[in-house]
């Protein structure tokens, strides 16, 4: 599942890269998200599958708060980037006329730099929160992988302010980005609707589904996690719902935007070297 994740988003990297066709902000943003996807999922896969062959379940505290760092970024982009993902479509379908005006090269890459920019503070901070808090000498952690909640409930010094930043994380950069995804949507929906043709209605959402199935996978299942986490035994609940977002989800992504999409399976075709017809 890791190497078809990996081997997958490279795969649509090389394509959008490769035809000049696909050089426009729908894929310049698919792009940078099957990248996070590749180091999302690496931030934690290749640490379980070492500790499998060497029979070994130890990670240093330094190990552990470098992995909770990268792993937070990299969710935190993908997060921010369906965002701007779903702003794409809605100036695409909301406000064609102007969408080579608005969505410029350069205003796409400064897009794409500001969600950088704030992952990486958010990730900054709930890290650093982290490295305050006191710990014994050895500490097990019921997860495969450092998860920032898991870590925090084995500190021996009072955990108040961590508890306070991750709520406030979850609400602002959780319900954030997930309510400007929902108000594009609905406009997009609404403008949908106002189309008269029926080929007109399925052009326009043909152009949003593969976005939307995504959006769907992604939130679906970190809201199976949290439902799981409070649980009873959550430890290994919360553990089994994780390999969902972590590994299930890039994983299905490139097949979700590859098998829905003709220009990429136009141009994973010239890659594999099918005649393209």
């Amino acid at each position: 599942m890791y190497l078809i994740a990996v081997f997958g988003n490279l795969l649509i990297i090389l394509a959008i890269s490769s035809d000049s066709h696909l050089h426009t902000p729908m894929y310049f943003f698919l792009s940078n998200l099957s990248f996070v996807d590749i180091c999302f999922t690496s931030t934690t896969v290749p640490k379980v599958l070492w500790s499998i062959l060497a029979q070994s379940k130890v990670i240093t505290y330094s190990g552990c708060l470098t992995q909770m760092y990268f792993f937070i970024l990299f969710a935190g982009f993908d997060d921010f980037l369906l965002t701007v993902m779903a702003y794409d479509r809605f100036v695409a379908i909301c406000h064609p006329l102007h969408y080579t005006v608005i969505m410029k090269p350069s205003y796409c890459v400064l897009l794409v730099l500001v969600v950088w920019v704030m992952s990486v503070l958010n990730s900054l901070l709930e890290s650093l929160t982290v490295l305050r808090l006191s710990f014994c000498t050895e500490v097990e952690i019921s997860h495969f992988f450092c998860e920032i909640n898991q870590v925090v409930q084995l500190a021996c010094s009072d955990t108040f302010l961590n508890t306070m930043v991750m709520y406030f994380a979850t609400v602002l950069l959780g319900g954030g980005p997930l309510a400007g995804i929902l108000y594009s949507y609905s406009k997009i929906v609404s403008s949908i609707l106002g189309i008269s043709s029926a080929q007109g209605k399925y052009k326009a959402f043909s152009t949003c589904a593969s976005h939307l199935s995504v959006v769907s996978l992604f939130y679906c299942t970190i809201l199976g996690v949290y439902l799981s986490s409070a649980a009873p035994q959550s430890s290994h609940s919360g553990a089994v719902a994780s390999v969902m977002y972590t590994v299930v989800t890039p994983m299905l992504n490139p097949f979700i935007y590859s098998l829905r999409n003709r220009d990429i399976k136009r141009a994973l075709k010239r890659i594999i070297g099918v005649p393209v017809m």
